[in-house]
């Protein structure tokens, strides 16, 4: 799909949950989708494997590890002055498209922390590097402060938390967001990034941490 189709797409996304699609200096919040009773398959039809056997096949696929940031909602920033920024870990990142520059990540549509991502309409992903396994687990519980302690800049081009000591980073505003099962497929389109250049990365891999072998 092309830049014009996916533009349509989402353009069409935003009017079928309410939301304004004019372009403007400042990011349209993306509201989140609805969270029915989601199923892969028919009331009449067997899934074809069991979640069992999905995550322990897929857990064969070793990957990096992020952490997703957003700043608090313009919304929220003006009436609720008690939220603070958005985060969560992600295993689920990829680079999309070189022209023009796109990436994504997946996040479960049960997820507290994506409307809050969704309402701001911009994000931050801060891939994590080998040493920061604890970072990732403090932003992997629910319900807690998880940015207690934890040093931060806002990102230049979208004031997205910026995580100190994070070997990369990758600034965005939300361009499409598409379903997918149980899970949302988030498409952004990255404004600014940049790297340290050095160390390696934080893995995962069959349900636990691991780095790269000499």
């Amino acid at each position: 799909m092309g830049h014009a189709g996916m533009a349509a797409t989402v353009v069409r996304y935003l009017r079928s949950v309410g939301s304004p699609t004019s372009a403007g200096p400042e990011p349209d919040p993306v509201d989140a989708l609805p969270r029915p009773d989601l199923r892969a398959v028919g009331e009449d039809e067997r899934a074809p494997v069991s979640p069992a056997e999905f995550r322990a096949v897929l857990g064969n696929f070793a990957s990096g590890v992020t952490i997703i940031t957003a700043p608090p909602a313009r919304d929220a920033a003006a009436g609720d002055p008690g939220e603070g920024p958005a985060g969560f870990a992600c295993q689920s990142f990829a680079s999309l498209s070189l022209d023009p520059p796109l990436v994504t990540f997946m996040v479960a549509r049960t997820s507290t922390t994506w409307p809050r991502i969704a309402r701001a309409g911009v994000f931050c992903v801060n891939i994590l590097g080998a040493e920061q396994g604890e970072l990732c687990r403090a932003f992997a519980v629910s319900g807690a402060d998880k940015f207690a302690g934890v040093s931060h800049r806002p990102a230049p081009a979208t004031g997205s938390p910026q995580l100190e000591d994070v070997p990369a980073w990758i600034d965005c505003r939300i361009q499409a967001v598409h379903t997918g099962g149980d899970h949302l497929i988030v498409v952004g389109r990255v404004e600014a990034m940049g790297a340290a250049g050095e160390g390696d990365p934080l893995l995962f891999h069959k349900g636990r941490f691991g780095r790269l072998a000499d």
